[in-house]
């Protein structure tokens, strides 16, 4: 079992920055693939970020490219974003799983409660 928690979500103004982190804890979460997906009530859920287990592969959906940075640190995830746009106001969840298949379809193995963005115009 991995334990997956979220943090620094909040309010925040248009061009603001914020830092998401995930703490990862129990199970090999150290080996896992890991992401930061978004969800805005009546949507499906949408990845935004993601890395390999060993942080030498990175992706990020178009909309957010130039201004989120996804990184890992043992077991911890965070995602700094800025140039923030109220379009990014959503729930933000950490996941991970074994294979990256698995993570970036939707079907990760392992989720956190999920951490409130809210962009305000």
């Amino acid at each position: 079992q991995v334990l997956l928690v979220e943090s620094g979500g909040g309010l925040v103004k248009t061009g603001g920055s914020l830092r998401l982190s995930c703490a990862a804890s129990g199970g090999t979460a150290t080996y896992y693939y890991m992401g930061w997906f978004r969800q805005v009530p009546g949507n499906e859920r949408e990845l935004v970020a993601s890395i390999t287990w060993s942080g030498g592969a990175t992706y990020y959906v178009d909309s957010v490219k130039g201004r989120c940075t996804v990184s890992r640190d043992k077991n911890t995830l965070d995602l700094h974003m800025s140039s923030l746009k109220p379009e990014d106001t959503a729930v933000y969840y950490c996941a991970a799983d074994q294979t990256y298949t698995g993570l970036v379809g939707g079907h990760a193995k392992y989720w956190g409660q999920g951490t409130q963005v809210t962009v305000s115009s």
